[in-house]
């Protein structure tokens, strides 16, 4: 129902504005300036009205994350040895892990 008001609305201010009859343009003392400077004005003010008050800029978007490469570690070759040391008592075996 609101569309058909909002059409029948908007058709006969179009047809009325085709229908007025506008009076001959003269151009007296500067006046057209005038009405150049007064219509951009109104326009301005209008769009501004219009639009809902100041707009502002999006933020910018976040930063794209790249995931690191990848880190590969060369572990070293270890290996179990036997070793003999002097404890103050006597000579000992013990097991120590060598890496190389």
């Amino acid at each position: 129902m609101k569309r058909r008001v909002l059409t029948i609305l908007a058709v006969a201010f179009a047809v009325g504005s085709v229908l007025t009859i506008a009076p001959e343009a003269k151009a007296h003392d500067g006046q057209i300036a005038a009405g150049v400077a007064g219509g951009l004005l109104g326009g301005v003010l209008l769009g501004g009205a219009l639009a809902g008050g100041p707009v502002y800029a999006a933020p910018p978007p976040p930063p794209v994350y790249y995931e690191p490469a990848p880190v590969y570690v060369e572990e070293p070759e270890c290996h179990w040895v036997r070793q003999q040391y002097w404890d103050g008592y006597g000579y000992r075996m013990r097991r120590m892990q060598v890496c190389d």
